[in-house]
């Protein structure tokens, strides 16, 4: 079993433990963590599901994302992986809700961010995180590893409870 999917059984676990469900808001990643997610028979009852908003008015339109904090910060920003995050839980109704945002290249970077940058908003009872990572390799490389960090944050913040 590789890292990636031990992580999501663990995620499974918890979710499970905590009696909790789980929604996305996936932007670079475009699904990948969904589409790994339900790889997985039987997670219908702890996976919500997932809203794929690619495009900026997406974010306002469907995730409640305010226009103002992307024009301030960009897309790519913790601000903004925030009220990804807030909006699918509402969304999606669930307890727990990751959200990604970034740059999986190979265009599209700049000096400030750099293509791999991805910021995460993880949403939950009493929760509210944010975080930045700077990823290097292909763009499917970057999606994968953005999707495995989402897991992992969801992981730490859910065997806290």
């Amino acid at each position: 079993m590789d890292t990636f999917t031990y992580k999501l059984h663990t995620l499974f676990k918890q979710l499970r433990r905590t009696q909790t469900v789980v929604g996305f808001a996936e932007s670079c990643t475009g699904g990948k963590l969904s589409a790994k997610v339900t790889e997985n028979p039987g997670v219908s009852d702890i996976f919500m599901g997932s809203v794929v908003c690619y495009a900026n008015s997406a974010k306002e339109d469907i995730l409640g994302v305010l226009r103002e904090s992307i024009e301030k910060e960009g897309a790519v920003s913790e601000t903004v992986a925030l009220q990804m995050a807030k909006g699918a839980q509402k969304v999606l109704r669930t307890n727990w809700a990751a959200a990604i945002t970034g740059i999986a290249g190979p265009d599209g970077g700049t000096k400030t961010k750099p293509v791999g940058t991805v910021c995460f908003g993880i949403v939950g009872p009493g929760v509210e995180y944010t975080e930045k990572k700077l990823f290097t390799g292909s763009r499917v490389q970057i999606q994968e590893q953005s999707a495995e960090q989402a897991v992992e944050l969801l992981n730490k913040h859910l065997e806290r409870i």
